[in-house]
């Protein structure tokens, strides 16, 4: 074997290739040429694919590159092999080499044949583009039946809230209108029998029409659409101004336990809005607390309101998903009742959802607590264990403004001394007889319009001293806003009055009402307006 070697490697008695060339220089030079450009190019190709391979290690059948590139060096070398025998007759070595490249290409034709089945089961360019297609129609197909089930579920909470709108608003209006038929019969057959009974309807058509406006103060707060009148407010004094009412509320076999946390933060938040959530909390809390007093576990409730400063870091509202980073105050109500299931929390703050019998409540206490926390810049949350009791804990932004300091006066008159107009503006005819006849009886002056533009055309008719200005917000042509506005024009420093049912967006943005903006919310009673109108008036 040494010895085949042996004479494979003496190249003593061969002739360079040059020779066979006659050493012409243009011949040899050209096959020099050819073979350098032949072998870099040779060369190139294996770097270019290891590259390749190396950065896209996710491509399929990577160790085929692999061996392609071998190959193609092997074939580089032989063309440096062919440069080398121009001069120097090492055919023997250029043999080995062409050996190692034929040994490499028979490695590489066995390893491609049975990969090409493989190779060709691959998706094509254009079947890649036909199924890039056929999913972006699929995510749309599936896009659509989202939107249709979220339309369906929307359509079902819709049908969920307008049937429990018509169940208690009916059940509102039978006692409004059934009462004041019972009024209008007595009145036809008067006498001192009646006196009592006719005192008595009347008292029910008022009591209904106070739960009506009650109820759709109720939808507002939830829709987050009721004008807020935010004032700096200590939630520790509040609590404690209604603690004798809540002791009251809940009963002897109810404790109450008031925590009131150190150095408390003021929140900016309509105060009334804030007692009417807490005492929602409270009653709902006690009827947790009376449902398992009365079943088999007998005994003595407890309901705790504490509050305490927050502040929520970045990593507070992974543990406490929808809590925002910043400083709050938290009032957190708990009660040992009998506590949610999971499917009732999720559907806690949805309108007209209750687990109370049927006539036992309306389903609105917690919607219109989520409702004003939400308008309010703020977050609630619900944490329940069924037979463990329930703790809602809510969190209202600290006021970030200087305390206001309010003035003392005395307090407000009732009526007018007969010197003072009112200018009444309001589009519903019966609304703004009854707001006239109202105020007659409290000996204002009064001048009435129908709209905007008639309330203009009677001042620029006949110009008039306006003390104050009682105007709906939402009428035809001109709304409220724009009628005062141009009325200020008219008469430097006139003050107005507005009134809504619902307040759009003439006075209010982002749920508040807009500064020194006067707002009386519907229904009127005349002892509300009657208050207002002197509040409005005393004002220095």
């Amino acid at each position: 074997m040494w010895a085949f070697f042996e004479r494979l490697l003496d190249s003593s008695m061969f002739a360079p290739h040059g020779i066979c060339l006659l050493w012409e220089p243009q011949l040899i030079w050209l096959h020099v040429a050819s073979d350098v450009i032949i072998a870099a190019a040779y060369f190139s190709i294996p770097i270019a694919l290891s590259i390749f391979v190396s950065k896209r290690r996710d491509v399929d059948f990577g160790w085929v590159f692999w061996a392609f590139a071998l190959f193609i060096m092997a074939c580089g070398v032989g063309h440096v092999m062919s440069i080398i025998t121009l001069w120097y007759p090492v055919y023997g070595i250029e043999g080995i080499v062409k050996a190692m490249t034929a040994a490499a290409s028979i490695v590489t034709a066995a390893m491609l044949w049975p990969l090409l089945p493989k190779v060709l089961a691959l998706p094509s360019p254009s079947q890649l583009r036909a199924a890039e297609i056929a999913l972006a129609q699929e995510g749309m197909y599936r896009r659509e039946a989202e939107d249709m089930l979220r339309q369906s579920q929307k359509m079902e909470a819709i049908g969920h809230l307008t049937g429990g709108v018509a169940h208690d608003f009916n059940n509102l209006l039978t006692i409004i209108s059934g009462n004041l038929e019972i009024a209008d019969r007595c009145l036809h057959s008067w006498s001192d029998a009646t006196r009592e009974r006719l005192t008595r309807v009347i008292a029910n058509a008022a009591n209904g029409a106070q739960r009506a406006a009650m109820l759709t103060q109720r939808l507002l707060a939830f829709a987050r659409r009721q004008p807020l009148d935010p004032k700096r407010t200590n939630v520790n004094q509040l609590i404690a101004g209604m603690s004798d009412f809540f002791r009251r509320t809940l009963g002897e076999t109810i404790d109450l336990e008031v925590i009131g946390g150190a150095d408390l933060w003021q929140v900016e938040v309509d105060p009334s809005q804030l007692e009417a959530a807490i005492l929602n909390l409270v009653v709902n809390a006690k009827d947790a607390m009376n449902a398992k007093i009365s079943g088999a576990m007998a005994g003595s409730g407890r309901l705790t309101i504490e509050t305490s400063n927050v502040s929520v870091d970045e990593g507070y509202p992974q543990r406490n998903a929808g809590v925002p980073p910043g400083e709050y105050v938290l009032i957190a109500v708990s009660d040992t009742g009998a506590g949610m299931p999971r499917e009732v929390q999720e559907k806690a703050f949805d309108p007209f959802f209750t687990t109370k019998q049927p006539g036992h409540g309306t389903g609105l206490g917690l919607s219109q607590v989520y409702g004003f926390v939400k308008q309010s810049g703020g977050e609630i949350k619900i944490y329940s264990e069924v037979g463990h009791g329930t703790a809602i804990r809510i969190y209202l932004p600290r006021a970030a403004a200087a305390p206001e300091i309010a003035g003392q006066g005395e307090g407000p008159l009732v009526g007018s001394s007969g010197s003072e107009t009112v200018l009444v503006v309001e589009d519903e005819c019966d609304v703004r007889s009854y707001l006239v006849e109202t105020l007659k009886d409290l000996n204002y002056r009064v001048r009435e319009a129908a709209n905007g533009a008639a309330a203009l055309a009677l001042f620029d008719a006949n110009p008039f001293r306006i003390d104050l200005l009682l105007t709906d917000i939402v009428m035809p042509g001109l709304n409220g806003r724009e009628l005062a506005d141009q009325l200020h024009h008219r008469q430097a420093g006139l003050r107005v009055l507005f009134m809504t049912g619902y307040s759009r967006d003439a006075i209010v943005h982002q749920g508040r009402l807009d500064p020194g903006v006067s707002l009386l919310q519907k229904p009127v009673t005349q002892a509300l307006l009657a208050a207002r109108i002197r509040e409005i008036l005393d004002k220095s």
